[in-house]
């Protein structure tokens, strides 16, 4: 109790390592028994004073869904763990961290197979980090492996937070390279999956307009580009792009 005080009086946002503890059942019949498990969640309070929790993998770090809860329920039922994160969890993250920013020189540098290495390296750490995965696709995609992009593609329209406004820079990126590598029919699932989370953003529809364009799709094409500038009437390049289909009288 007196930990949680410490942690509730803080004049910063909480950020760290909690625990909660469950009655599970183990084996069948009369060899069964009740134990206790315990698992590990990385905590980090928001601006509105609402704390976003993400479960710690095997190898203690956060990885998987993300939900929030309130500043009181954390304080309730979870444990605060600082000795665990400052000696455990903290440098796991670091290190991860340190292996990725390493990939992404390597890319940067046109040095693929070293980036497809550190990559993979910190996949195995988090096979769910979305930077990992979406610097691993991107590679492939550079090296016009499409075989392999493709399954990095599948792992990662499944996953929700590939497409959260933090990874925005790095989606974009992607979508662009697909669309490239003429992987059309992905580039088209990609943002209709993208659409699913935020259907209020003008450049999806533009961008799934362009793949419609791609696949000779005219008609489509232009049901994209008019709900883009349903949103956004000032929408540009919206404006530009039906323009040239009519002028082309591409219907």
């Amino acid at each position: 109790m007196e930990q949680q005080q410490k942690v509730e009086n803080r004049q910063d946002k909480i950020k760290g390592v909690f625990s909660t503890q469950s009655l599970i059942k183990v084996g069948t019949g009369t060899t069964q028994r009740k134990t206790v498990q315990k698992s590990y969640w990385y905590a980090q309070e928001l601006d509105d004073g609402n704390v976003e929790i993400q479960p710690l993998n095997k190898n203690y770090v956060p990885s998987g869904p993300k939900k929030i809860i309130s500043k009181e329920e954390l304080l309730e039922k979870f444990k605060p763990e600082p000795e665990f994160y400052t000696y455990e969890v903290l440098p796991r993250i670091r290190e991860l961290n340190k292996t990725i920013a390493r990939a992404d020189r390597y890319r940067m540098r046109g040095e693929t197979y070293s980036a497809e290495f550190e990559y993979k390296n910190a996949l195995k750490v988090d096979e769910e980090n979305i930077r990992a995965n979406f610097g691993l696709g991107l590679t492939y995609l550079e090296r016009g492996d499409t075989e392999k992009a493709n399954d990095i593609f599948q792992r990662l329209v499944k996953l929700d937070a590939a497409f959260e406004k933090e990874h925005k820079h790095l989606f974009n990126e992607f979508g662009i390279k697909l669309r490239k590598n003429k992987m059309y029919n992905q580039c088209l699932e990609y943002y209709k999956r993208a659409l699913e989370l935020a259907d209020d953003d003008e450049h999806l529809y533009y961008n799934i307009a362009r793949c419609y364009f791609e696949l000779k799709d005219f008609q489509k094409c232009r049901e994209y580009l008019n709900k883009a500038l349903e949103l956004n009437p000032d929408f540009e390049e919206g404006k530009k792009f039906l323009a040239y289909l009519d002028k082309k009288g591409l219907k």
